[in-house]
């Protein structure tokens, strides 16, 4: 008797109508990932533009009448979802994250540590051709036109900082870090005040990346850092009862004495 051959390589599986199989748990069913991937997408795109609130339920039952799902690509999704901060068990269920006050001043306190690496290594590593080009990304007159449009600046900015850095684990911090505060980044430049504050301090930042100035530049990431988060955490302070109204869960004081307060 002649036995069905394993698939080596996902390029293989049109095969299996010619005796090839694929072994269970090795590649996974293809339906599943997929379904996987797109309800994660849909899901992280509505949670991170606030379509889904912070604080608000989400049943499994829910999940798959409303995306065309079955339950295990719901799960995982769910499981990848909270592996990005952006959703959390609650009991037997899963609710959307809440903004909670406490993790936005200790990602402050690691962004601190973070960043800090990112600017010396990126004023070691990078050419002056890639710091020319990060300050005509950051200078583009298209850019942030409006405030809401400011609050894919910002992250962008970081990210292609970390970028320079060159090392690859920095870039992935700092890529996690952008997406934990891009629910809170909106409030930072909801007035257009928010939005020059946070414009003038990546100038300086830059400013100093192209004097090749690492102490300086460091300084001024700390600042930058310290400044963004006071004026989120103040925003999110003194709305409180508005968002909590408006079905935003708010959570944690932020008293922790990580960083001043404006």
């Amino acid at each position: 008797m002649r036995l069905s051959r394993p698939c080596a390589t996902n390029a293989m599986r049109a095969q299996t109508a010619r005796g090839c199989i694929v072994r269970p748990g090795i590649l996974g069913p293809v339906t599943d990932v997929t379904q996987t991937t797109l309800l994660y997408e849909r899901l992280r795109v509505a949670i991170l533009d606030l379509d889904l609130a912070p604080g608000m339920r989400l049943t499994e039952r829910w999940l798959e009448a409303e995306f065309n799902a079955s339950r295990t690509p719901v799960r995982a999704a769910l499981a990848r979802l909270e592996g990005e901060g952006l959703a959390q068990r609650d009991g037997r269920g899963w609710i959307v994250s809440p903004l909670d006050l406490g993790e936005l001043e200790a990602l402050a306190e690691y962004r601190v540590a973070i960043e800090s690496a990112v600017v010396r290594l990126a004023i070691e590593r990078a050419t002056d051709v890639e710091l020319a080009a990060l300050e005509a990304h950051v200078r583009s007159p298209d850019l942030a036109s409006t405030p809401r449009d400011s609050t894919h600046v910002a992250p962008e900015f970081h990210v292609e900082l970390a970028r320079l850095s060159g090392n690859p684990f920095l870039l992935s911090a700092v890529e996690g870090i952008m997406t934990r505060l891009a629910r809170t980044r909106w409030l930072e430049v909801h007035t257009l005040s928010g939005s020059v504050e946070a414009g003038i301090e990546h100038a300086e930042i830059l400013g100093a990346l192209l004097a090749r100035d690492a102490v300086n530049a460091a300084t001024l990431a700390v600042e930058h850092i310290q400044r963004t988060s006071s004026r989120v955490s103040e925003s999110l302070r003194s709305n409180r009862k508005g968002f909590t109204a408006r079905g935003v869960s708010i959570v944690g004081t932020g008293d922790r004495g990580i960083l001043p307060r404006p």
